[in-house]
């Protein structure tokens, strides 16, 4: 696993295929990387952040980094390919149609397609295996490109299929780009309401509709689901060490919010994973 770790780093993009469970198995696994999961047969049912979910033969999933999968069951012949891709990707401008397709992959990351479209996305998925395995001057930025198109008509399948709005046209599309670039030092709906000129109670209304869920369950989604991951991953961090990571000056106060929105403390929430 460290192994794959270090490889993601170094690529950028990793292709893993023939997977046929998550890393760790039943046990809770949260990832620091960008996934793209694609179902070929079989079914598995997992917890995404502690709501049921499942991955099954046409299923395209985008999960993004630090929220927690843990495996319910699966069938013996369920196997699926992952596109893993480094988290410090999604700031290059070529991949920020990524970011603005957040609001809507968090709450829901499962797509499935037809037929045709699943067969699509695997050619996709072809060319870009033939571009890691050459060595070839920009392979990176290749990728990159190639991860960019593959996520675009994913999208476009995804629009078709739930009905969704285009992107731009959405208040939330500027939120998530916000959030993104300053939940560690703002936590207040009031501060990304001001960036939009709405008020906050407009504001949460209109993230609220887009989104079907208010702005402050996004901000406390997104503190957490990042506390988690330096919790599970970075044990050589105090929790206090990490509570000044999410802008928190003072622990006790970062341990309430922790057990307020997970029921847990830290400490606790350490012990059981």
């Amino acid at each position: 696993m460290l192994r794959d770790m270090q490889r993601i780093k170094e690529k950028g993009i990793v292709i893993f295929e023939d997977v046929r469970d998550l890393p760790l198995g039943d046990e809770p696994f949260t990832s620091p990387d960008y996934v793209i999961a694609i179902g070929h047969r079989g079914r598995m049912e997992i917890r995404y952040d502690d709501m049921p979910d499942f991955s099954a033969k046409q299923t395209v999933a985008v999960i993004f980094p630090n929220h927690t999968l843990r495996t319910v069951s699966k069938t013996d012949d369920y196997l699926s390919t992952l596109i893993v891709v480094d988290a410090s990707l999604l700031n290059d401008p070529l991949l920020r149609i990524i970011n603005q397709m957040r609001y809507r992959y968090e709450p829901h990351p499962w797509v499935e397609l037809n037929k045709k479209e699943y067969g699509i996305i695997m050619n996709l998925v072809e060319v870009m295996k033939e571009t890691s395995s050459i060595d070839i001057p920009d392979q990176r930025l290749m990728l990159t490109i190639q991860l960019e198109f593959l996520m675009r008509l994913l999208g476009y399948y995804r629009k078709i299929r739930l009905h969704e709005e285009p992107a731009f046209k959405r208040v939330s599309t500027q939120f998530h780009n916000d959030l993104s670039q300053h939940y560690r030092s703002h936590r207040d709906v009031g501060f990304y309401a001001e960036k939009a000129c709405l008020s906050p109670k407009h504001f949460s209304t209109v993230i609220k509709n887009e989104t079907g869920h208010t702005a402050a369950w996004w901000i406390h989604s997104r503190i957490i689901a990042e506390a988690k991951m330096l919790l599970n991953m970075r044990r050589d961090l105090t929790v206090q060490a990490v509570a000044n990571m999410l802008g928190f000056d003072d622990q006790a106060v970062f341990s309430r919010y922790f057990h307020r929105e997970t029921g847990l403390y830290p400490t606790e929430f350490r012990e059981k994973n």
